[in-house]
């Protein structure tokens, strides 16, 4: 699963939890409760501006409870320790948005690719390549030169060094051609796919037993 796709399910939860709170707050806190006749449960939160999210019994109750201080303080540390890793995440981001091609014919122009077209293009270009079931390529930032990693699946019976040099002399290699790249390295994750078993027949009439020869 990519970063991006995990990255919009997290914003997607949380934006709908905290939608949800925000609904109930707001209709508690201009009573559309009594306005509209409607009767939640007793259980119910923020059913009125004058009632409390949690009474004063239960806080008191909670308070002198032993499990109260230590779940909080533990809940409140893994609730920043997430949000930490999350950030820290965010900032060691290697994927690429774009790549600079260079312009020797004119000056004072830049041209840049987007990362995401250039990955679809090599997807296309090894997914058709022999034996090959799936691709799937990434572009990602090295110190000097952007680096491709691969993950491509073979059908059952796939000779991964032929699909190596399929790859260096196809798509590889037409990448560095369109993006006038001295270098282009790339890391390649080779599975080849295990034959399904044949399933035995079961006929009607079983095995024939072999008769022991007469010797005279």
């Amino acid at each position: 699963m990519r970063r991006t796709v995990v990255n919009r399910v997290l914003l997607g939860v949380v934006g709908a939890v905290l939608l949800g709170v925000g609904v109930l707050v707001l209709a508690g806190g201009l009573d559309l409760y009594r306005r509209l006749g409607v009767h939640p449960p007793q259980w119910w939160p923020f059913t009125s501006p004058d009632r409390p999210v949690v009474s004063a019994g239960t806080r008191e109750r909670w308070v002198a409870s032993a499990w109260w201080w230590p779940t909080v303080i533990g809940g409140l540390t893994l609730l920043v320790a997430g949000m930490a890793w999350l950030l820290v995440a965010q900032l060691r981001r290697t994927g690429l948005s774009s790549i600079a091609v260079p312009t020797p014919g004119a000056s004072g122009l830049r041209l840049r690719v987007g990362a995401r077209a250039l990955e679809e293009a090599l997807e296309n270009r090894t997914v058709v390549l022999p034996e090959v079931e799936r691709a799937g390529v990434r572009l990602v930032r090295a110190p000097r030169h952007p680096r491709l990693r691969g993950a491509v699946r073979l059908r059952p019976g796939g000779d991964p060094a032929a699909l190596v040099e399929h790859f260096e002399d196809g798509p590889r290699a037409e990448a560095c051609g369109s993006l006038r790249l001295a270098e282009l390295p790339a890391d390649l994750r080779i599975r080849v796919l295990q034959a399904a078993p044949a399933e035995p027949r079961h006929g009607r009439r079983g095995r024939r037993r072999r008769r022991p020869s007469r010797v005279e």
